[in-house]
């Protein structure tokens, strides 16, 4: 409690340093901001040489401040081609890409590494889409330049300074169905060579949403009689969902005179959260509950400084994690005597460090270098485990692990058509290393007019095991051995622009294939336990697509359309563990073979009305896809409506939204025995004064 409490402090510290900002600064003048008329000009560009062969694609700013309630999780569910596994609003959301697990999507945040040393995955539900203000995506091979282990991709969230001039002051009050509350906050300044922000955003739930039960026994109905009439399932709350998160950035971000450009970001998380039981759960209420306690400090500092073709950089950061789970009961009955059956409480610490170098020659050829290295330090340890004898005992692990991962790269471009890279990652775990990472990556534009482009690009991978893979008690396996495959994969991508580019058009369809050997996964033992062993090798293939369009209507009128589908078979080509494994050539367990999304949105005169769509197919919880009623999870299709009128006055901005979510009443789940909610609504007023005009105005 006294190092929560000391992390607490620290994050309200950092509020303050915007203050000094806004205080000297709102009386000057802002003739930066003032209307010039120019007269039209032409902007051609040319390839990104960094772009090369590479599949990735960048989430659009309206679509990731789409929603204040939402998280990074729902934001990928609905606008990229990946499987989000989530328990639900406010528990825990995966990613997988391209049918791999959620440990093999690397996830950075300014450049350093999100996934947990001890999980080696990412909540995506404990991220704020507000606090985003760049997302990539990067599959397959293309993962290899930014982290590794990317056996099916890498997300990048990126952090940039204000573009505007002077003060910033936005806030956003959202309130939702189950006595949901979300508030954000951002505040800063922007001047000539430096700027600062600070977002802060609370979001609470009870989160007690009410369903029909029909994982429990229904209740017979008879006629006076005494014949069978009918059945009815139990209608029950979600129970023990309840959750509040509070999140703080702070941002500072300086460029001298002489090209150097400096930034620091601090991000604290302080998470309370209640474990939902499942539809499965006979017990009371009150004699159970289980929670998760987390509270999260990462900041990080770069230097960046272009001279020429020459682009040097650095970073350095600290991320430390304290996380608490207890799973508690009562002894009396009363609920009254609470006592922890569980009490596992865990603390990283993560030493950051990267340094890179970039050299330009006449736009033709470009080589690169990167160095990141990486010092965990993980104690894990259950604190409620009792000895035959009743003395209370302490199970769990202390380790360190130090990470050195080495990058170059080369692109070239012979002609203005042709693109070729190759990239070399080489990596030390410990006391061990990898084989060296080769990708190659190509494209050719086909047909300039359209943009039509065909990519292509092979890569050899591979993933070291996570610490509590190797060393969790009990059951951790340090014999284990890395993941390794190799992926291949390639595509076209278009854009047409017509109508006097009043109407655009993209388009992009891929292909890919890829094999993993050596895949670790967790499996029970006799005596009890679960233990990680690479049993299982992975055929991965499959088809990704997606089509976009944007088109002016006049007077007023706007319209974008955008939708997304992907086919994925991820099957077990493993040997069987037992003679009665009937696993080999099965789809891997909660990986839908079908997903697709569709967002249309249309605008007119300030007013918007968005139409989200989407679909999983269905999903096995078993190795051995059994067809029973535990075994599959049927497909659904997801709707979701939203209204929203913008106000444009001279002191400011007024934004009003209205949500309808899980439009037509779906009765789904994404995981077994944690169902979802039903029809749901949310309202949220977002307030941004324009100090600019404010003070053009008293002048």
């Amino acid at each position: 409690m006294v190092r929560r409490f000391i992390h607490t402090v620290a994050a309200a510290l950092l509020l303050l340093l915007p203050a000094r900002a806004f205080a000297g600064h709102l009386s000057e003048p802002l003739d930066s901001l003032e209307n010039v008329n120019i007269e039209r000009i032409e902007v051609r560009g040319r390839r990104l040489m960094r772009d090369i062969g590479l599949q990735h694609s960048r989430l659009d700013t309206t679509a990731l401040h789409d929603n204040i309630s939402l998280s990074m999780g729902d934001i990928l569910m609905q606008n990229a081609n990946t499987f989000i596994k989530s328990y639900g609003r406010g528990t825990m959301a995966t990613v997988s890409m391209r049918g791999t697990a959620p440990s093999h999507t690397q996830v950075t945040w300014n450049g350093m590494p999100l996934n947990s040393p001890m999980l080696g995955m990412v909540d995506f539900s404990l991220i704020p889409s507000y606090f985003v203000d760049e997302a990539g995506l990067y599959r397959g091979a293309s993962s290899v330049g930014i982290a590794s282990g990317g056996l099916g991709g890498a997300v990048t969230l990126e952090n940039r300074p204000a573009q505007a001039r002077g003060p910033e002051l936005r806030f956003v009050q959202g309130v939702g169905s189950y006595m949901t509350f979300d508030e954000f906050l951002r505040f800063g300044y922007s001047g000539e060579r430096w700027s600062t922000s600070t977002r802060v955003m609370y979001s609470r739930s009870r989160n007690d949403f009410q369903y029909t039960n029909y994982s429990k026994l229904p209740e017979l109905e008879f006629d006076d009689a005494g014949n069978l009439t009918g059945r009815r399932y139990p209608t029950e709350r979600n129970r023990n969902g309840d959750y509040s998160d509070l999140h703080i950035l702070q941002e500072l971000y300086f460029n001298t005179r002489a090209g150097d450009r400096f930034g620091l970001a601090a991000w604290y998380v302080l998470s309370s959260r209640g474990v939902p039981k499942l539809s499965t759960d006979y017990r009371d209420d009150s004699h159970t509950r289980a929670q998760q306690d987390e509270s999260t400090l990462r900041a990080v500092a770069s230097w960046d400084r272009i001279v020429s073709s020459v682009g040097i950089g650095a970073k350095a950061g600290y991320a430390y994690t304290d996380m608490l789970y207890r799973y508690m009961y009562d002894l009396t009955g009363t609920g009254e005597n609470m006592v922890d059956g569980i009490r596992s409480q865990s603390y990283a610490h993560t030493a950051f460090a990267q340094a890179e170098a970039e050299y330009s020659w006449h736009d033709r050829l470009m080589a690169s270098a990167r160095v990141t290295a990486n010092q965990h330090f993980v104690v894990s340890r259950d604190e409620s485990v009792y000895g035959n004898a009743g003395e209370e005992r302490i199970v769990g692990y202390r380790q360190a692990r130090f990470e050195l991962s080495t990058l170059a790269s080369l692109r070239y471009a012979p002609i203005e058509r042709v693109g070729l890279a190759a990239s070399v990652r080489w990596d030390v775990y410990g006391v061990k290393c990898t084989p060296v990472v080769p990708a190659f990556f190509a494209d050719f534009v086909l047909w300039p007019r359209l943009n039509l482009k065909l990519k292509a690009s092979i890569t050899r991978n591979f993933r070291y095991p996570t610490l509590n893979d190797l060393y969790f008690q009990p059951g951790g396996n340090p014999d284990l051995r890395p993941e390794r495959g190799f992926t291949y994969d390639g595509g076209l991508s278009f854009e047409i622009t017509a109508a006097g580019k009043r109407v655009r058009i993209t388009g992009e369809v891929s292909a890919y294939d890829s094999y993993i050997d050596d895949w670790i996964l967790w499996r029970p033992t006799f005596k009890g336990f679960w233990t990680p062993l690479n049993i299982r090798r992975v055929h991965a293939y499959g088809v990704e697509s997606s089509l976009g369009l944007s088109a002016d209507l006049g007077r007023g009128w706007q319209l974008s359309l955008n939708g997304m589908f992907s086919m994925t078979r991820s099957l077990n080509q493993g040997d069987a563990v037992t003679e009665n494994d009937v696993s080999y050539g099965m789809q891997l367990p909660y990986i839908p073979v079908f997903t697709s999304s569709a967002v249309g949105r249309i605008e007119w005169r300030g007013w918007a009305f968005i139409y989200k769509w989407r679909y999983y197919s269905e999903r096995y919880t078993t190795s051995s896809n059994d067809l029973t009623v535990t075994g599959v999870i049927a497909p659904y299709f997801m709707s979701d409506i939203s209204l929203e009128k913008r106000f444009s006055w001279r002191w400011g901005r007024l934004s009003l939204r209205a949500d309808v979510n899980n439009l037509f009443g779906e009765e789904y789940e994404t995981v077994l025995s944690h169902p979802m909610p039903g029809r749901n609504f949310g309202f949220s007023v977002g307030i941004s004064p324009d100090f600019g005009r404010c003070c053009r105005r008293g002048r």
